[in-house]
This record gives structure tokens, C-alpha cells and sequence, in this order.
């Protein structure tokens, strides 16, 4: 079995979401782990240290925004590349808030395979550069 390309968590409150998210991106080489909603969306980057977030902004309970927030406040996950999920299509203030947040890429539902891994690609590849 190759070794993933990276590690994506997936943070959505809809179980069949995350699976087609799972069936898309690790059929492109990649492993994904799912959780059900923001309330274990810390957790879950603490114990399996993703190389990306995919993180849908509007669950009930604590929300993307609030997950975001948190992490982008922990210095054990804020430099985690977050590529946030929204429903909202390209509305201009979830457009204005996501780049004062510093995010320059998201995906907005629904979406096909190609538009989710070349999304993750391109973050993942502008993260590698970074470090080099």
C-alpha cells in the first residue's frame, strides 16, 4: 500500500458528507479521518496531527468559525492549513471574512471531486514550499 500523500481531517456535521469527502480524496492518495462536528474537531488534530483541515463553517453546536478561531489561537495547531466548506456560494461577506481570517481557499457545496483535491492540493503544495 504507497504512503498517503497527507493526512486531511474532515470536520462536518453531516456523516455522508464525510464520506463522500473520504471516497473522493483517498481515491487522489490521501487519508482522511471524519469527526462529526466541531466539538471534536480540536481533539481530533491534536491526536492525529492533520496536514489540513476541511472544515465546514455552519454546524450546529460550536460552529467552523469558533473551530477556527480556537485553533487559530493554540500555538500547537494555528500554522494547520484550514480550507474551509461552506454552503454559502461565494456570498462577498463570507468572502471578505475568510480572507481577514487569512484563508485564500475554500469550497463551497456542493462540489466534485476534481474542485475538492486540486483545492487541497494547492495548500498543501503552497504549505511545502513554505517549509523549504
Amino acid at each position: 500500500m504507497p504512503k498517503p500523500k497527507g493526512t486531511v481531517l474532515c470536520v462536518e456535521d453531516e456523516p455522508e458528507v464525510i464520506e463522500l469527502i473520504q471516497v473522493m480524496l483517498e481515491t487522489a492518495g490521501y487519508r482522511v479521518i471524519g469527526v462529526l462536528g466541531g466539538d471534536e474537531a480540536l481533539q481530533a488534530m491534536r491526536r492525529d496531527r492533520p496536514d489540513l483541515v476541511l472544515l465546514d463553517l455552519m454546524m450546529p453546536g460550536v460552529d467552523g468559525w469558533t473551530v477556527f478561531k480556537q485553533m487559530r489561537a493554540d500555538p500547537e495547531l494555528r500554522d494547520i492549513p484550514v480550507v474551509p466548506v461552506t454552503a454559502v456560494d461565494r456570498h462577498i461577506d463570507v468572502v471578505l471574512a475568510l480572507e481577514v481570517a487569512g484563508v485564500d481557499e475554500y469550497v463551497t457545496k456542493p462540489f466534485g471531486r476534481e474542485e475538492l483535491v486540486a483545492s487541497v492540493e494547492k495548500v498543501l503544495r503552497r504549505r511545502r514550499n513554505r517549509e523549504d
